[in-house]
């Protein structure tokens, strides 16, 4: 595997907490009851954006958050994966 884009809408985050429990190097709790992406960097948009090496527990926290606020795009190929 090669580099994969995640993108993390905060926002619409709802604190299920399924994506620390599946990628606990990516994300972690806040005390305001959400996830942050850690290393990622706020856009514009509000979103947040992190560029790292690509590792299936990505793909595997971002198909368990219940409400879809993690995109994984396979750099590679440009294609989105989740």
């Amino acid at each position: 595997m090669g580099k994969f884009r995640i993108i993390y809408d905060r926002k619409a985050c709802i604190g299920a907490n399924a994506c620390v429990v599946l990628d606990p190097q990516l994300f972690e709790m806040d005390k305001d009851g959400k996830a942050n992406l850690i290393g990622g960097k706020k856009l514009a948009d509000g979103t947040f954006e992190l560029v790292t090496d690509a590792r299936e527990s990505i793909i595997e926290s971002a198909r368990g958050c219940p409400v879809e606020v993690i995109k994984v795009i396979d750099l590679e190929t440009g294609k989105k994966i989740v």
